[in-house]
């Protein structure tokens, strides 16, 4: 086990650098310099170049790049041209913004799945089956912003019940547990969680379906099992395949948040990105999007040592 761990940690290694070298090379190949944002039209050509060093966009890419990653690994992801502050604390405080919202997303989303997909498996072919079936399509195939501006037209413009921006009163981003900001925090959630809503429901009504169905569950119930040690049988086989579908997804819910968080100028790592992109803060957008990724990775990471915990055929494998 301890040295599938390892195998699986250093096959993440260059997988992080490939992804490292993908953003970085990525968001230079884009048109247009980003320190037009900081240096006037008629800047004379000495403060041009003063101002290029001081960033280090008067080196060669490859270099840049060295550098670059050298100082990510220590925690510096350089400064921001728009705002002139430290990246990783902007990013710190968007990327707990935009855990909290995944994992609210998240609970909605898999609760929802799991128990509509078990219900439509258990009940093949029924009218609980095709209402659960319809629900996951449905979800999967609503845009998320169109959702978003949906709700907000519905439950803030129309009903007054939930504000509609930031994550806490007045627009703040300051993020604490009490019914203030939990109202905040209810749209985006609802908002997010239908996608992975819909997959995880798909996911195990079709796993769990093919198990039922399976020659030792039929043999289980020979044997006189029933009830809850079927069901705890056949969680233990769905599980991996589950556990997977639902790291993805959750992966997906801290990158794809960008429209939601724009909808709702929620703000996270979705409402910084888009800023960035705008404004073309350089070194603002590199490091949102690696710490993302690097995010990825590790999610996926921990889903394989994981499904090596929940299933002894891949250990054994």
């Amino acid at each position: 086990m301890f040295v599938f761990i390892i195998r699986r940690f250093l096959y993440a290694i260059p997988i992080a650098l490939a992804v490292a070298a993908v953003c970085f090379s990525l968001v230079h190949l884009a048109p247009g310099d980003p320190l037009t944002a900081i240096i006037p039209a008629d800047a004379p050509a000495e403060v041009v170049i003063a101002i290029q060093q001081a960033y280090g966009m008067d080196r060669p890419l490859i270099v840049q790049f060295g550098s670059w990653i050298q100082r990510a690994l220590q925690g510096d992801l350089g400064v921001s041209v728009a705002t002139g502050r430290p990246v990783m604390g902007d990013i710190a405080l968007a990327l707990s913004n935009t855990l909290l919202l995944a994992f609210a997303a998240a609970l909605l989303g898999f609760f929802g799945g799991i128990l509509l997909g078990g219900l439509a498996a258990i009940y093949n072919g029924t009218w609980i089956d095709k209402l659960a079936t319809a629900l996951a399509i449905t979800g999967v195939s609503i845009p998320h912003y169109w959702l978003g501006l949906l709700l907000v037209i519905i439950f803030s413009v129309q009903l007054d019940w939930l504000p509609s921006m930031g994550a806490g009163p007045g627009g703040s981003s300051d993020w604490r547990l009490d019914w203030a900001h939990l109202r905040h925090l209810v749209l985006p959630a609802v908002t997010m969680c239908f996608i992975p809503m819909g997959i995880v429901t798909r996911t195990v009504r079709a796993t769990v379906s093919e198990i039922l169905n399976s020659e030792f569950v039929t043999a289980l119930y020979a044997r006189g099992l029933r009830g809850r040690r079927i069901a705890l049988h056949v969680a233990k086989n769905a599980a991996p395949t589950v556990l997977s579908v639902m790291g993805l997804q959750f992966g997906y819910l801290l990158g794809g948040s960008i429209l939601v968080e724009t909808v709702f100028s929620w703000p996270g790592t979705g409402y910084l990105l888009n800023t960035a992109i705008f404004q073309r803060d350089i070194p603002l957008l590199q490091g949102i999007i690696l710490v993302l990724a690097m995010f990825f990775v590790g999610l996926n990471l921990l889903v394989d040592v994981l499904q090596t915990l929940m299933d002894p055929r891949i250990k054994r494998g």
